[in-house]
């Protein structure tokens, strides 16, 4: 629909202002995709920004002494609490971290050298005997069974065999591996450096783009043709809907999942709790298939120590995602900015084809920005109330 002081614009004006403003657009497309194996930071700060921007708002919106408080200034105090809280992290959690870590290999060594052949003997037994009872017919044989000839019935399965044929193939992998440690070595200290120097580049280039963000906002509404400015900022204002709720919403349950995933583990004594939440905090990011690839562990953990406190640790992990998906959800992300499961399920399985697991952290919220446009087109393409729809000619 024209503006008022668009009617009085020659035709011939208008359409070389719309082949100008498409050949800016058509210049941007091709930067992006000329550029693209630059664009994964810059996309995170973009990301970080946008995570940030209602706290940076609120807080430059607050006076000390009649002055309000610069965005740069509520940047710095964000960065500082961020840091804050890392630091707390690593000196709490870290140290715990890394004694279940270490008692994981210490179990590890400890199971291995157990491995005698009549503790293989007893546990060809039980494995034995638990299959047969749930009416799978498979004999587990151990070396003196087959020397004396002991018959079986359906499927034999050498244990002791399998057990060291899958040890010496470790043992060579490690041997393989161990014969260049110093390489290795290099190439993490080379990682975690590009890692620190990366994140730190990115909190750089998400600062500007806080700094700037009504700037850049008001740029890019200039290239959209002016009768089409009051439409550019409705979708604009859609998209911003979606997204906050998608990102915003997810990073808040993932932190709420982390917590209640770990205070029941506590609660019902499960091995490396710390470990097991952290993972799942992390996992939780990615949604459906992160919570369900953290939550295997953890059962499996738990029910090493009996079939009951699996099943416990089990629905209290149900509960959580009961929680997340019928109050969380609804309260946080909103009706508007939630996107259906198998919407999720396609975007992150395409992602993740696509760009690894990059793709799969972003195609959620690329999803989402898809998603909104398409409504949006969708909306504006329906008859507005009170107009006549008329009925073609016959």
């Amino acid at each position: 629909m024209l503006q008022p002081h668009e009617l009085h614009v020659p035709a011939e004006q208008r359409r070389k202002r719309l082949y100008i403003l498409a050949g800016l657009w058509l210049s941007v497309a091709a930067i992006l995709v000329l550029f693209r194996s630059v664009l994964l930071p810059f996309a995170s700060a973009a990301l970080i920004s946008y995570l940030v921007h209602p706290l940076v708002t609120r807080i430059s919106r607050m006076q000390v002494r009649g002055w309000n408080i610069p965005r740069w200034v509520a940047i710095l105090l964000i960065y500082a609490l961020f840091f804050l809280v890392a630091y707390l992290f690593f000196i709490t959690m870290v140290p715990q971290l890394y004694r279940e870590l270490a008692r994981i290999s210490r179990d590890g060594v400890v199971f291995l050298n157990s491995l005698t052949p009549e503790r293989i003997h007893v546990l060809a037994d039980r494995a034995e005997e638990w299959l047969r009872a749930n009416g799978i017919p498979v004999a587990i044989s151990t070396p003196e069974e087959l020397r004396t000839g002991v018959p079986t019935t359906g499927l034999s399965l050498n244990l002791e065999k399998t057990i060291q044929d899958a040890a010496l193939h470790l043992t060579a992998l490690a041997r393989e591996h161990l014969g260049d440690i110093v390489t290795v070595s290099r190439n993490i200290i080379t990682s975690v450096v590009a890692g620190v120097f990366m994140m730190f580049f990115m909190l750089m280039v998400a600062a500007f783009f806080s700094i700037d963000a009504h700037a850049i906002v008001r740029y890019f509404i200039s290239l959209v043709p002016a009768e089409y400015a009051a439409d550019a900022q409705l979708l604009l204002e859609r998209i911003d809907r979606s997204l906050s709720g998608v990102v915003r919403g997810q990073v808040t349950i993932c932190v709420v999942n982390g917590i209640l995933t770990g205070i029941g583990l506590v609660l019902f004594g499960v091995k490396f709790a710390f470990l097991l939440a952290t993972v799942a905090t992390v996992f939780s990011l990615i949604p459906i298939f992160g919570t369900i690839l953290s939550s295997v562990p953890i059962v499996l953990i738990s029910m090493a120590d009996g079939f009951q406190k699996g099943v416990a640790i089990l629905l209290w992990i149900i509960g959580i995602h009961a929680l997340e998906a019928y109050f969380l959800n609804p309260k946080i992300m909103g009706s508007a900015a939630r996107i259906h499961p198998v919407i999720v399920a396609f975007s992150l399985i395409a992602g993740e084809k696509m760009f690894g697991l990059v793709g799969a952290l972003f195609a959620v919220p690329v999803a989402s920005i898809v998603v909104a446009c398409f409504d949006y087109a969708r909306l504006k393409a329906q008859p507005k109330p009170g107009e006549v729809q008329l009925e073609p000619p016959k």
